[in-house]
């Protein structure tokens, strides 16, 4: 398993918690896509969650494109164009963004998560402003191209690979669950921004449900085998804490299954 960067933001620590922050220092953000490798199948199988953001909306929205998704997976030896099958953890821009770099895909959505990108809260710029106007209606499309499997709540979509329905962040926000050699750890994306969101009980600002928020993390406490193995969807020190996924790849791709330091318990 994978956590790879693809952009950065300047940001300060009043913007990660709601309410604000009393130490208005420097909190830099950094901005994911994963991949799930399995080499043990008859035939390599290969999952990638979220798809990250292109140049327009880094130039729009004042974020540092590092590389394109689709580079990034090049690191590790992944074809995006070849890929098969993404998981979106929910709909916001950076999450859905760069889903055009992988035409053969299946998108893999929560019921929910439509029904809210396409709903009422819309008309709210309160929750919209994460969202890309354009990236919805063009994934609509592709729902009538059969190219988006739905999913309603917790599922098992593939041997030792689950989604589950936390929403909060998002109303339709999925975590997904793998299995590794460390144990099972939980990709959080967007149910916590950063390990210290969980830590301090202090929900980041973006939300539509801050009880789901609060209670999604108790599910994804329950989801880990053990705390380590929960990865925060927008925190630098997940970059720090893992080892790198090979020579010439720190900062820039980690393998989360060796678990923290490389360390398999």
């Amino acid at each position: 398993m994978y956590a790879l960067i693809y952009a950065e933001r300047d940001a300060r620590r009043p913007e990660h918690f709601l309410g604000g922050d009393p130490h208005d220092r420097p909190m830099p953000m950094d901005y994911f896509v994963w991949a799930i490798v399995d080499e043990t199948a008859a035939q390599r199988s290969v999952w990638v969650v979220d798809t990250g953001f292109g140049a327009e909306d880094a130039r729009r929205r004042g974020r540092r494109l590092v590389r394109t998704t689709a580079e990034a997976l090049a690191m590790i030896g992944i074809d995006a164009a070849r890929v098969a099958d993404v998981i979106l953890t929910h709909l916001h821009y950076d999450h859905v963004g760069g889903f055009e770099q992988f035409p053969r895909a299946r998108f893999h959505l929560q019921d929910r998560e439509m029904a809210y990108a396409t709903g009422r809260h819309m008309t709210h710029r309160l929750f919209s402003h994460a969202f890309t106007a354009s990236h919805i209606a063009d994934l609509v499309v592709e729902v009538h191209r059969s190219r988006v499997v739905f999913w309603d709540g917790d599922h098992e979509i593939a041997p030792g690979i689950s989604v589950h329905l936390v929403g909060g962040h998002t109303a339709g926000l999925q975590v997904v669950r793998v299995h590794t050699a460390s144990g099972w750890l939980v990709l959080a994306s967007d149910a916590s921004h950063y390990n210290e969101n969980m830590e301090s009980q202090r929900p980041f600002p973006v939300v539509v449900d801050v009880g789901a928020m609060v209670e999604g993390w108790a599910t994804i406490g329950r989801l880990a085998t053990r705390p380590e193995l929960v990865v925060p969807g927008h925190d630098p020190e997940v970059l720090r804490r893992f080892p790198a996924a090979g020579s010439g790849l720190e900062g820039a791709a980690v393998r989360l299954d060796l678990g923290p330091t490389g360390m398999i318990l």
